[in-house]
């Protein structure tokens, strides 16, 4: 059985660069009236899901701050599509970059944190009489599909 002694961030020093796309989603349950507040505009804090595309694409590019084995990466494309349903909001995280490993986790990282920002902003109107979110929950946060191809890097 191996068994490291340390943790330590996976050398991929000789790895090819490689055009690497990840997308993943995730789901928020909410009340109706909650999902009928959104539509109409009438969340006090704001758009959840304006709040949702900002931090879904800031937490990204903090991916290696909150997760210290990832590499930090250069990120050629970040999108964040949040989306209303009768139930909720599902969020969806595309990350695109020309790297040596992938970006499952930058995704998976954006998904999560505008999903916990848009509980953030609704979280007053998930409360029921006892101060507690009976309904209100957060899951199937996964990545969907993930793209690795090679590419020829032109130098000058």
């Amino acid at each position: 059985m191996f068994m490291p002694s340390e943790i330590k961030q996976v050398d991929v020093s000789e790895k090819p660069l490689v055009r690497r796309v990840a997308i993943a989603r995730g789901f928020i349950k909410l009340r109706r009236e909650t999902i009928e507040r959104i539509r109409s505009g009438e969340v006090e804090k704001g758009d959840p899901l304006q709040l949702a595309r900002i931090t879904g694409i800031n937490s990204a590019k903090l991916t290696p701050l909150l997760l210290p084995l990832c590499h930090p990466l250069r990120l050629d494309h970040v999108e964040v599509n949040p989306r209303i349903t009768d139930e909720g909001i599902e969020v969806e995280a595309i990350i695109q970059a020309i790297e040596r490993t992938g970006v499952e986790m930058e995704a998976l990282t954006a998904v999560s944190v505008a999903l916990l920002n848009i509980w953030d902003v609704v979280k007053k109107y998930e409360k029921n009489d006892e101060g507690q979110y009976p309904t209100t929950e957060i899951t199937s946060i996964r990545v969907v599909e993930k793209v690795k191809k090679d590419v020829t890097i032109e130098t000058s």
